[in-house]
């Protein structure tokens, strides 16, 4: 215990604090007094319970993606050699190499009506859709970002797999696909569960990539506690905004670990 109290220092000071100062604020005025107005102004308020729900939904779609294009990535990194898996790797987490602006702003140009992806439908004679400050963007900018927080996990999950099991299946007069789905996904499923976990926590607390891609039609939850805090300079209504949001995605995430406790997923984190 001793030896740990520098880190359970560090621990208190960097999050513990601060989370403490954010609740306190949140029930205060801007003159200081204390109040519940920031959260029945919140509650009340259409507008932002629809702010909320477009974030959350914003976090299922793009968590429903990276899962869509990272487990099939996860299986194939299995099966590839050490020094393959090294160079994959370092593909699936150079865009985490990559300041958030310069990478959000390529997206800007790739999605744009004059961007290669546009000039791509047109080759075919087709009408280019609108792929700019749209949810579309959004969810392809955080999936770009996020891909490498589902992948991780889900390698953790089926390197845990006995690589006998589907030999001994397939011997036994199992086809390929009989083994993926009921060998290979009910053992990585806490892999999934954990990355899901994390992609969609990350995602719903996203400010750059959002505001960037999604432009003035998509604003999400931080765009407004930003808004308030810097703008209205509404200290406490922002830190109510940003402790909402705290208490759904921990809410969402005690869900996922009574999931994962009762799938065996604290294998994945061993």
């Amino acid at each position: 215990m001793l030896l740990a109290s520098p880190a359970i220092a560090v621990f208190a000071l960097l999050f513990i604090a601060p989370l403490f100062m954010l609740v306190y604020n949140s029930f205060r005025t801007q003159a200081g007094a204390p109040t519940l107005h920031n959260y029945t102004r919140f509650l009340g308020d259409s507008f932002y319970r629809d702010v909320l729900w477009h974030t959350l939904w914003i976090g299922a779609l793009t968590t429903l993606g990276c899962l869509v294009v990272g487990y099939p990535f996860a299986v194939y990194l299995r099966g590839r050699s050490p020094r393959a898996r090294n160079y994959l790797s370092l593909v699936l987490l150079s865009p985490l190499l990559i300041s958030m602006v310069t990478r959000a702003y390529g997206w800007l140009v790739l999605l744009g009506p004059k961007g290669p992806i546009a000039d791509g439908f047109q080759a075919m004679g087709l009408e280019a859709p609108k792929m700019l400050y749209n949810d579309t963007a959004v969810v392809i900018g955080m999936v770009h970002v996020m891909l490498a927080y589902m992948v991780l996990p889900l390698m953790g999950s089926l390197d845990r797999i006995d690589p006998a099991l589907t030999p001994a299946a397939k011997g036994l007069g199992a086809s390929g696909w009989t083994c993926f789905w009921r060998i290979t996904v009910p053992l990585s499923l806490p892999g999934m569960l954990a990355g899901s976990l994390i992609v969609f926590s990350l995602t719903v607390s996203s400010f750059v990539t959002p505001a960037i891609l999604g432009g003035p039609t998509v604003k999400l939850m931080p765009y407004f506690v930003y808004t308030e805090a810097t703008s209205n300079l509404n200290w406490p209504y922002a830190a109510a905004i940003g402790f909402v949001l705290i208490v759904v995605t921990t809410i969402l995430t005690a869900v996922y670990a009574r999931l994962l406790r009762g799938r065996g997923g604290k294998e994945v984190f061993a």
